[in-house]
């Protein structure tokens, strides 16, 4: 069982390296100390300290991906579980409208921050070597950290882009020669960096640096890699069965285990715990948490307009981003008699934080509802519930023929009731990036796709079992008749919803214009060529050669 450590693997670095700059904001806790560094000249990285700070502004790069809004965007809208809500500006994500251009400030923000991560990177890989003062098994393991970090984000701009820009060594000065570079190249840059790093990772986090790559994230990486390589143009015959391996290390060979509990995942002070295999940080410093997790926000509903209710940081503060699709409420949470994620991943209940007599909002069947503190205000029982049953209840009761953009079931992953007031946007919750359901649902595919049946049914099975509500085990499982593609399409649904994985995954399988026209009716304008998000335009612009030498991709 791992410890659920206070201090993690967080500082704040700002280091110029001659004309070339990295900028990255990181925090930390407990016994590491902090500090703000800034103007700092080129030889300071290095040194063993100045290589650790390097290292740990690459692992800040993290946080333009997961917990942020941009993160969230190219990842749950546009896909069959999530479409938008009322509010914000980004809709055209989910609608596939020609707004969705290379001026789209998302796709210059994940492109220039991932890139900074990767030339920080490039800096440690390159440095480390002759920095005075290491012992060779630090330095070897601050270089595959750095080279995980590289492979990780290179992994995601390669779905995400396509062909790019492959720099595997530092850029020191302004650098307009760039090309872009095949997928397979890309790909075999990707599997090099974590083949190498695996055998210098540690097994295990230590104490006072809770957050750095180890061999099982490596691991779990590289399997996700060679699943999703499978299906690319740089796929090979045996990439199923290197992705088995890996992932099957993960699960066996480290004291990872699925919680007991599918509610225990995600609730907040859980964030390390026995199921997370890597996760990026963040902290309640607000001079070092930079724009903080704000994944909080997006798919909340409007409850804080409500008779009986105001916002607070329990509840959370609703941009009304995301709203769930009818096929994620009738279709991939259809079971919930034996299932217990629908009534673990949604928010059914509000009690009253504003004490009084009002006039009903949404549900009419009575006229006025009338709460003291803490009854209940808002009930989302997830079913339709009849007006004359509604009637008799004291409080207003949310049924799914009233669902609008303002108002559906809100995903309780992501609740930060830690927040310092009721407005901060900056969260406070580490995001878990890798954790151990997603490694048996990729396992369970990586055998699906070379016809082991049974092996892939007992894994889903793994995941369907925890799932269970208490007594329910038996009738979750699912026999081998059951064990399709589709099974594997749904249960990561169920499993993963709302943890940037759904527009990745569904690209992968190469539905992601089927399934988005099935399933998400406001998405008008998706064409086969939405499998690639646009290059961002600053980057042809600062290109020699401009398009010529570094084209757009088709359709933008």
């Amino acid at each position: 069982m791992k410890i659920n450590y206070k201090n993690k693997l967080l500082s704040y670095f700002k280091a110029s390296l001659i004309s070339a700059a990295i900028f990255a904001a990181v925090s930390c806790e407990g016994l590491l100390e902090e500090n703000v560094v800034s103007n700092i000249g080129n030889d300071y990285l290095n040194t063993p300290s100045g290589l650790n700070d390097g290292l740990q502004a690459a692992y800040s790069s993290f946080r333009s991906w997961y917990g942020t809004e941009r993160g969230n965007n190219f990842t749950v809208f546009g896909t069959d579980t999530y479409t938008n809500g009322s509010d914000g500006s980004f809709k055209y994500m989910n609608f596939y409208t020609s707004d969705f251009d290379s001026q789209n400030s998302h796709v210059r923000e994940v492109w220039d921050q991932l890139y900074q991560g990767i030339n920080t990177a490039n800096a440690v890989i390159e440095r480390a070597p002759e920095v005075e003062g290491l012992s060779e098994e630090i330095r070897q393991i601050r270089i595959a950290e750095a080279k995980f970090i590289r492979a990780h984000h290179y992994f995601i701009l390669v779905q995400l882009f396509g062909p790019i820009d492959l720099q595997l060594s530092e850029s020191v000065i302004p650098n307009n020669e760039v090309t872009r570079t095949p997928v397979p190249e890309i790909y075999a840059a990707i599997i090099n960096d974590l083949e190498t790093a695996i055998p210098e990772l540690p097994a295990v986090s230590q104490a006072d640096d809770y957050g750095r790559a180890t061999r099982p994230a490596a691991e779990n990486l590289l399997g996700k890699v060679y699943v999703t390589k499978a299906t690319s143009e740089a796929a090979a015959n045996d990439d199923y069965a290197k992705a088995e391996s890996l992932l099957q290390s993960v699960i066996e060979n480290y004291s990872f285990r699925l919680l007991d509990n599918y509610g225990d995942i995600h609730a907040f002070g859980n964030e390390v715990n026995d199921e997370v295999i890597f996760a990026t940080q963040y902290s309640n410093n607000p001079l070092t948490n930079g724009t903080g997790n704000n994944t909080h926000v997006f798919f909340l509903m409007e409850y804080d307009v409500q008779p009986g209710m105001r916002r607070d940081t329990e509840n959370g503060r609703p941009f009304k981003r995301y709203m769930p699709t009818d096929y994620t409420l009738n279709v991939i949470f259809a079971d919930r008699e034996n299932d217990s994620r629908y009534q673990q991943s949604f928010k059914h209940t509000y009690y009253s934080n504003n004490p009084g007599t009002f006039n009903t909002s949404f549900d009419h069947s009575k006229s006025q509802v009338n709460f003291a503190a803490g009854d209940t205000a808002i009930y989302v029982p997830g079913y339709e519930m009849s007006e004359e049953v509604r009637a008799q209840k004291p409080y207003q009761v949310l049924v799914p023929s009233a669902y609008t953009e303002r108002l559906f079931p809100t995903l309780n992953k992501h609740l930060d009731p830690g927040r310092a007031d009721l407005t901060q946007f900056q969260g406070t919750r580490d995001y878990i990036s890798f954790r151990l359901a997603d490694t048996y649902l990729l396992l369970a595919e990586a055998q699906l796709k070379q016809d082991k049946i049974a092996e892939a049914t007992e894994n889903v099975n793994m995941v369907r079992r925890r799932a269970a509500f208490p007594g329910k085990e038996g009738e979750m499982e699912i026999s081998t008749s059951d064990m399709d593609m589709e099974m594997i399409i749904e249960e990561r649904a169920r499993e993963l919803l709302g943890e940037q994985q759904r527009w990745l995954d569904l690209k992968r399988w190469g539905i992601l214009v089927e399934r988005v026209r099935a399933h998400n009716p406001k998405s008008i304008g998706i064409e086969e060529f939405h499998v690639l998000r646009p290059i961002p335009q600053n980057q042809i612009d600062r290109a020699q050669g401009n398009s010529a030498n570094f084209p757009q991709n088709p359709g933008y």
